[in-house]
């Protein structure tokens, strides 16, 4: 079931013992569960999920994307879709310029490189 944990964990160069540290779990409850003998409650598949920075939905292989990203300019064209921040909606002409804004500091750090 969990067939990209073993991936994941060695692209993040560390051991059984030190992801499960991470967890907070023995070393043999995330190896039983990278082998398949185990499976990880709902809480332990979250936790797994945010440790390395991907979905459940990729963990238990519905998806093969590691990241759920979302077009930020794709937004502007769904008028039901909502983006907020401190909890209060952005308008449209918000998003345009957070998004020029995220452009321009990408380019100038482009540059220095």
């Amino acid at each position: 079931m969990l067939e990209h944990l073993s991936k994941l964990r060695k692209q993040q160069k560390w051991s059984l013992q030190e992801t499960a540290d991470q967890l907070g779990m023995a070393k043999s409850t995330y190896a039983g569960y990278e082998s398949g003998y185990r499976e990880p409650s709902l809480q332990s598949l979250s936790h797994i999920a945010d440790l390395f920075e991907t979905t459940v939905d990729f963990l238990i292989g519905r998806t093969d994307q590691e990241q759920d990203y979302i077009e930020i300019t794709n937004l502007l064209e769904k008028p039901d879709a909502k983006i907020s921040i401190d909890e209060k909606p952005l308008s449209a002409d918000e998003i345009v310029d957070f998004v020029a804004f995220v452009r321009l500091k990408r380019s100038i750090k482009e540059k220095k490189i």
